[in-house]
């Protein structure tokens, strides 16, 4: 089935699927998911099981099963489970082609539909019709409409409740299964083996139109579900209204009785006035973070497809990591990774700031596990975790990949080597503080923050004598194919910019705060003679600069001297398909071929080089790329903006815009293993294309700065930023730029398109034209 044909909308706000391709069930089952950032419920079918990953992943429920290497994410029972049976014969859409099928999701609701007429082996048929939705007013609730149509008089049975033989990644995490029933209600309550995390998953069930003729509760293998069965002339309706609770005690006090009382409280409410709340709280959502984009439905869809699945992974409700697949499944264990400020953070930053707050935050709250890690591996000051949970020690085992030809396992150093991680915080922190002016959140946190990372900088830092420099040794950069190497670019201009950034931080507090600082010295046992490591090592670290002639940038200290050979090439190297390129023995290590963006991803973050030198070394870089990756396409996008490459830019933006949507690029499933799921850094780095790249926004100090570069396929792109308190409303065509700024806004905002700045004051609209 090609899925960009049969994905087609006349909305711009739903995918829709028109046949059933059982090929694609892992893909669908992530791109048709809901959610609401407390959890995540795949977009799976109501009588499927384990064997098709059924999944509803919970945050905060980090545990390790028994037999797994590593802590996840919890899969927890599915209280949405409803299995057909039209005279003893089971519904499925395996076996035969469903008549009249239609699936879609409403991204601007996060509601999922199925329609469908379904036959049995004599030709009796029914049509169903299901609809569910994840609470964005209640997070716990998941309620659930099914209804269904006799086309023939039929006997009916179904089985409903919850199923607790769950699919989980990497193991079992429960202990025991108990099945309870409380006044009309049914419940599995779970206890996880690690850390005994009280997990209740309760449903409650309400039956209108036509009633089962026979009712009973049975309990089967870690499942307790209602058989009804309805005896059904040709016409009648059967429809009732299920709602699943999910509670943990990491969450709330009592899980059970908060899961029961909710569960009572929304069967009374009902299923309309539960949507009709929870679609309030999207509006308010996407009053600030749509992106419109006339004149090209496609792009408009896989746009707010995009913008849709970001927003569902990300728990803005409580300061927890943004996972690198979310909430769609298990893999990469729900943790954080640098994209999350790198890629996740910037959407939030300039629509939501309050959840960019918590993404900073979370960072705060872990600093205890990144001082711990810094401790273990022989530095001091905090070194983030590669991959960071809840607490910030780092969750990623120190082998991973097992070298397909031997059967060996293989040593990776993401986690000792890859130490960019933590200045990208940085990074993050003063990002937020530039949009926002929030300085009290710099006193608060983010100077503990700065000032930690420096020290961790500090740490592991070597002075050449013999070069009166400093340099960073043993590294891995965002390219991760090549290990311990020298001086990567990308982590060296990092870590001076973080530096700076804590001198400046240092500095104001001593002018305007000094007992705070002070404090926070004493506090964390420094004293003023900090300063001097920090501001010595901004002097005199050593950053590869382009070349006079070329403008190239050198990754890494040697990468030039590697063997120059495309990806293509390299690749015919390989024995087994499956290899690992990287090192220590990949066929990429001693070649000039890199996994991801990396010297590309250094222009992304800091506007310091000129469209020459980005130009030159995309132009370089780009076809040397395997894009191993799914952050590399996007960057690759906003760069090739940037170095005003249009034709690369659009091409990679519709690459990176459908890695998910369309299954264009990236595999589901290796030797068995299930690598599905939801990347939430192409989602992020859709918002970056769109906003950073073909709108050029930036800041210049407090000036807001838009260099246009809207693609000769769409006719008009508008967006919403939000900066220091202002909104403002962004149009832009090919000829001209529009900037209205809010009449509640607090103040003037100064713009700038080209050489012409306006002062653009609250109600008022400012024109600009789009090349001068």
């Amino acid at each position: 089935m090609d899925l960009q044909n049969n994905l087609r909308t006349e909305t711009g706000w739903e995918i829709i699927e028109k046949s059933f391709d059982p090929d694609q069930y892992v893909t669908t089952g992530s791109n048709f998911m809901i959610g609401n950032g407390y959890l995540g419920y795949r977009g799976t079918f109501a009588e499927w099981e384990a064997d098709q990953f059924v999944a509803c992943v919970v945050t905060d429920t980090w545990d390790q099963a028994p037999e797994s290497r590593w802590s996840e994410l919890c899969t927890v029972p599915n209280g949405l489970y409803t299995r057909l049976f039209m005279d003893d014969e089971s519904l499925s859409a395996f076996e035969r082609q469903p008549e009249a099928y239609h699936r879609s999701l409403d991204l601007r609701y996060g509601v999922n539909r199925r329609a469908q007429i379904w036959r049995n082996g004599s030709g009796k048929g029914i049509q169903i019709e299901v609809e569910k939705f994840s609470s964005y007013d209640n997070l716990h609730l998941i309620p659930m409409r099914y209804h269904l149509t006799a086309l023939d008089a039929v006997e009916i049975t179904i089985l409903t409740g919850i199923d607790g033989c769950i699919w989980s990644l990497n193991g079992d995490h429960f202990k025991d299964y108990d099945l309870l029933e409380d006044s009309g209600l049914i419940a599995i309550e779970t206890r996880t083996i690690e850390h005994e995390i009280q997990i209740d998953v309760v449903e409650g069930l309400k039956i209108l139109g036509v009633q089962p003729t026979q009712a009973e509760i049975i309990r089967e293998d870690r499942r307790i579900l209602r058989k009804l069965t309805f005896d059904l002339q040709a016409g009648e309706t059967v429809t009732f209204e299920k709602v699943m609770l999910v509670c943990h005690s990491n969450q709330v006090d009592n899980p059970r009785e908060t899961a029961l009382a909710e569960a009572t409280d929304a069967l009374e409410t009902g299923y309309q006035n539960l949507k009709a709340a929870h679609q309030s709280h999207w509006d308010q959502i996407w009053a600030i973070s749509d992106i419109q984009i006339a004149g090209n439905l496609e792009v408009q869809t896989i746009t707010r497809f995009n913008l849709y699945q970001a927003t569902i992974a990300t728990p803005a409700h409580t300061k927890l990591p943004i996972g690198a697949r979310g909430l769609s499944c298990q893999v990469y264990q729900g943790a954080a990774f640098w994209d999350q400020e790198t890629f996740n953070m910037p959407m939030y930053l300039y629509t939501r700031p309050e959840v960019a707050r918590n993404i900073i935050e979370y960072r705060y709250d872990t600093l205890p596990g990144a001082r711990k890690k810094a401790q273990r591996l022989g530095y001091y000051g905090a070194f983030y975790a590669w991959t960071s949970g809840k607490t910030g020690e780092e969750l990623f085992p120190n082998y991973f990949f097992t070298d397909v030809l031997t059967g060996r396992k293989i040593h990776n150093h993401f986690n000792s080597w890859q130490i960019h991680i933590s200045p990208d915080v940085v990074y993050a922190l003063w990002l937020y503080y530039e949009v926002t002016g929030d300085w009290d959140f710099m006193l608060n946190y983010g100077a503990e923050i700065a000032f930690e990372v420096a020290q961790f900088l500090v740490s592991h830092i070597y002075f050449k004598k013999d070069k009166q420099r400093y340099e960073f040794i043993r590294l891995l950069g965002p390219d991760e194919y090549h290990e311990n190497v020298d001086n990567n670019a990308y982590t060296n201009y990092l870590a001076k910019y973080a530096l700076e950034k804590a001198v400046q931080i240092f500095g104001r507090m001593q002018s305007e705060a000094p007992n705070l600082l002070s404090e926070l010295l004493e506090r964390l046992g420094y004293d003023e003679t900090v300063l001097d490591d920090w501001v010595d090592i901004v002097e005199l670290i050593f950053l590869p600069e382009p070349d006079p002639k070329t403008r190239l940038i050198e990754q890494f200290d040697g990468f030039f001297q590697l063997e120059d050979i495309t990806p293509a090439d390299l690749r015919q190297r390989l024995i087994d398909p499956e290899e690992y390129w990287g090192w220590p023995a990949g066929i990429a290590i001693e070649a000039q071929v890199l996994k991801q963006a990396d010297v590309l991803q250094l222009f992304a973050l800091l506007d310091i080089f000129s469209p020459e030198v980005m130009r030159a070394n995309y132009e370089y870089y780009e076809p040397r790329t395997e894009h191993g990756s799914s952050l590399s396409p996007s960057i690759h996008g906003l760069i090739a903006t940037k170095a005003g490459l249009p034709a690369e830019a659009y091409r990679y933006f519709m690459e990176a815009s459908t890695i998910d949507l369309y299954n264009a690029s990236k595999k589901v499933m290796s030797g068995g293993e299930f690598l599905g799921g939801i990347h939430t850094a192409a989602n992020g780095g859709v918002w970056l294309m769109l906003v950073r790249g073909f709108a050029g926004f930036e800041m210049d100090g407090e000036t807001v700065v838009f260099k246009p570069a809207v693609p000769q396929e769409w006719e008009l792109l508008t967006f919403k930023l939000m900066i220091r308190g202002n909104e403002l409303t962004i149009a832009m065509d090919h000829a001209q730029v529009s900037v209205q700024s809010a009449a509640e806004n607090p103040g003037g905002v100064t713009v700038r398109v080209a050489e012409r700045s306006l002062a653009v004051k609250p109600g008022a609209v400012a024109t600009f034209s789009a090349g001068s």
